[in-house]
């Protein structure tokens, strides 16, 4: 007999498992918007930096505060967001989140000041943890709860193809930047953005019919009393250990990557071609990892990988500065670029469940997306004080402290 949160989820995708057209129109609908929400909510970012600076006279260290306090303020809403996605689905959610990107978007193309800019990334944060990957993944989660391969398929579907925002929005904003200026192109991506991604969330996504709302109490208690066993075991801590420390590695290797190789004597185009390679071997990691789920068991794949990035980390000062050596290391830790985020949903499911997934994916998320905002601050500073070695010297201590720490896991 199934539980009331077994239930309820059903009766939520509408008593059973989603027809097949139902569930790959979902899965595109959260593919476009999950690529036009990281372009615009993330990625553009980069782009309108040094013009933000200029007019708002301010550094830009002051401006890229902005984007940190939006990772940051993700990171705070992670685990309510995720209490609300399991009670509620994602449909109303994801929706409001789209509104408010909207907004905050052309609120954004409107600011004079720095207080006026942060206040703005305030809520661009508030709408990323409402729309992006926790989110959609938290909505595939529920729509093939007892389906494994339609599961792993519409995630790797869904990270495949977002994995070509910043390749699709970074020179797109770049145009639109260079014929009418950043205010101008915020309006526009504003609208690109809100005109996309407020129906697809209104009209794709399924909200919970009247007979689900009958057990909404007993479902809820449940979840709690899952959530509660969750945290108060060694599993799901290793969780937390093993994707903060990777999450920190690979957002430092991120933002770095193409001033240390300049620093290593390479010319810049080369520095930039070779970080531009990330995003398409974060889709091969994905690709390849998806494919050895169904022979090996995943934090298994997932703990080679990071121990990999681990090896390509403890290299590339060492043999990054000759071309070969900096293409094979960037190439070795790019593979495990995007693992983390396909793999984490396959692991809290085989252990826990679906029904109450979006409440310990947002737990775990509130550490591992503080961690990816906070690590190159760190890594920044470490490498002003002591060099760019000890930075990679850090990344290969995290990568290694991911790897073992799902080894361990993988045993209990």
């Amino acid at each position: 007999m199934s539980s009331p949160t077994e239930t309820a989820a059903l009766e939520q995708r509408g008593g059973g498992p989603p027809r097949p057209g139902h569930g790959r129109r979902v899965v595109a609908a959260l593919a476009v918007t999950q690529t036009i929400g990281y372009g615009v909510l993330y990625y553009a970012f980069s782009v309108f930096l040094a013009p933000m600076a200029r007019d708002l006279h301010a550094t830009p260290a002051q401006i890229a505060a902005a984007l940190t306090l939006s990772i940051l303020i993700a990171a705070l809403c992670a685990p309510p967001v995720g209490r609300l996605l399991d009670a509620h689905g994602g449909r109303s959610l994801m929706t409001a989140g789209s509104l408010l990107g909207t907004a905050a978007v052309l609120a954004w193309s409107r600011v004079e000041n720095l207080p006026q800019l942060y206040a703005v990334f305030a809520l661009v944060g508030v709408a990323c943890s409402l729309v992006l990957y926790e989110a959609a993944f938290a909505v595939i989660v529920s729509l093939y709860a007892p389906h494994e391969r339609g599961r792993a398929n519409g995630l790797l579907a869904l990270t495949v193809v977002a994995g070509f925002a910043s390749s699709i929005f970074l020179p797109l904003t770049g145009l639109l930047l260079d014929r009418y200026g950043w205010r101008t192109a915020l309006v526009a991506l504003a609208l690109v953005y809100g005109l996309a991604a407020i129906p697809l969330h209104a009209f794709a996504l399924r909200g919970r019919p009247g007979t689900a709302r009958t057990r909404t109490s007993a479902a809820a208690r449940e979840r709690a009393a899952i959530v509660t066993a969750a945290t108060r075991r060694r599993p799901f801590w290793l969780l937390v250990i093993a994707f903060t420390a990777n999450g920190g590695a690979v957002a430092t290797v991120a933002v770095l990557l193409i001033t240390y190789l300049i620093h290593l004597g390479h010319p810049p185009v080369l520095a930039a071609t070779l970080a531009g390679l990330l995003g398409v071997l974060s889709v091969t990691g994905r690709l390849i990892t998806t494919g050895l789920q169904t022979r090996l068991p995943a934090a298994l794949i997932a703990a080679a990988i990071f121990a990999l990035q681990g090896v390509a980390a403890l290299l590339l000062p060492l043999i990054g500065r000759s071309v070969a050596g900096a293409i094979s290391t960037v190439l070795l830790f790019g593979l495990g670029f995007g693992i983390a985020s396909i793999t984490l949903p396959h692991l809290l499911v085989g252990r826990y469940g679906t029904a109450a997934y979006a409440s310990l994916a947002g737990r775990i998320s509130a550490f591992s997306v503080a961690d990816k905002a906070l690590a190159p601050l760190g890594a920044v500073a470490l490498a002003q004080a002591a060099g760019y070695g000890w930075v990679m010297g850090a990344v290969a201590a995290a990568c290694a402290i991911a790897a073992f720490t799902l080894v361990a896991y993988h045993r209990l």
